[in-house]
């Protein structure tokens, strides 16, 4: 990656916060700047094209309830088996 320098003006209570955590993580403030310009910049990118997601069709009228009552069911499997193991060890 190559870097261009560049300035910008920033709140003192960010800096001040960006100073903290630099300290603490035992990096320099300028690669957390440096981490914070890259996430903007990726959450402000324009796509040339939509990202393919893929769909389906459920076949069902209210397929968001059908996942709602599948997750319920997975997850109180889960915690009966937790619940069963638990029961067996010492």
């Amino acid at each position: 990656m190559s870097l261009k320098r560049t300035t910008v003006y920033a709140d003192a209570e960010d800096l001040a916060i960006i100073k903290e955590a630099a300290a603490r993580e035992g990096i320099a403030e300028a690669e957390i700047i440096r981490e914070a310009i890259h996430l903007a910049a990726l959450a402000k990118r324009a796509w040339a094209e939509p990202l393919g997601w893929p769909s389906f069709a459920s076949g069902s009228p209210q397929p968001g309830e059908d996942v709602d009552q599948a997750l319920d069911q997975m997850w109180d499997e889960k915690a009966a088996a937790y619940e069963a193991g638990k029961r067996r060890t010492p």
